[in-house]
């Protein structure tokens, strides 16, 4: 029979538990998180380390708890962060299992008393929750996500009516964190040829602005048996949207503009 295991080095231990409460701690003071370690550097496998944050000392948010940790604990912990406002999209992660995140997600949400925290998966991780996303955001340059026209530059704005504005609601709000991207089974098995759910949305937004003149030129981009068509409506990336944003709804649209041009 044929068995499948994991390249050795990818197997992840058991790591280092750093600061348990001493014996007596007040209850409920304490929080647990096991967190995905790993430094490339030391040619070691990654393993999941445990700390205890003490809530009285620390923010509601994971973000909160990460960065006290790495101020009080281990300054060696590596993420990103930046806006602390859901806006940015640096820290997105897997947080209890779900990719969302971590300024936004509160402590008391998750659904166990230890909260787990690993980087996005199916992406190469640089270093502990840092995943590299250079071939994501070379997939953000291939649809050319700006204001591409033939028409003469007007003195002031491009001009767009109120309707033609609110075509782009539930597009235009997408912080690229990468969130649903990584959520999906047909991105993690055809990243290198699906452009996958933030992609689609970004491109959906820009054939939906009416002030673009290029629709046609980004359609002829978009079809290939894999940028496009490779969405099986799973439905994973609108669920983990931390946004509230709908990508499947906008790659439905994708495929519907598709077959209205070729009739």
């Amino acid at each position: 029979m044929v068995q499948f295991t994991l390249p050795k080095n990818s197997k992840v231990k058991k790591g280092k538990a750093w600061n348990p409460p001493r014996a007596g701690a007040e209850v409920g003071r304490w929080r647990e998180y096991r967190i995905y370690r790993f430094d490339p550097e030391t040619g070691e496998n990654p393993r999941v380390d445990t700390y205890w944050v003490d809530m009285k000392d620390c923010g509601p948010m994971v973000l909160d708890a990460l960065i006290w940790i790495k101020n009080n604990i281990d300054p060696t912990l590596t993420f990103r962060r930046s806006c602390r406002e859901g806006v940015c999209g640096s820290c997105s992660m897997n947080i209890a299992g779900t990719n969302t995140l971590a300024c936004t997600m509160h402590a008391d949400d998750a659904p166990s008393a230890a909260i787990a925290i690993y980087p996005l998966p199916h992406m190469p991780v640089i270093k502990d929750l840092v995943p590299d996303m250079t071939r994501f955001y070379a997939q953000l340059r291939a649809i050319e996500p700006w204001l591409k026209t033939d028409s003469p530059t007007p003195q002031k704005e491009w001009r767009q009516t109120k309707e033609d504005r609110d075509k782009l609601d539930g597009l235009y709000e997408c912080i690229l964190c990468a969130c649903c991207s990584t959520a999906c089974p047909s991105y993690w098995w055809n990243s290198e040829r699906y452009l996958g759910p933030a992609i689609l949305l970004q491109a959906d937004r820009w054939i939906e602005d009416s002030r673009d003149e290029r629709t046609g030129e980004r359609l002829d981009e978009l079809e290939d048996p894999f940028r496009l068509y490779r969405c099986h409506t799973i439905l994973n990336c609108t669920k983990a949207c931390p946004k509230g944003l709908n990508p499947a709804a906008a790659i439905s649209s994708l495929k519907r503009k598709m077959v209205e041009r070729a009739e």
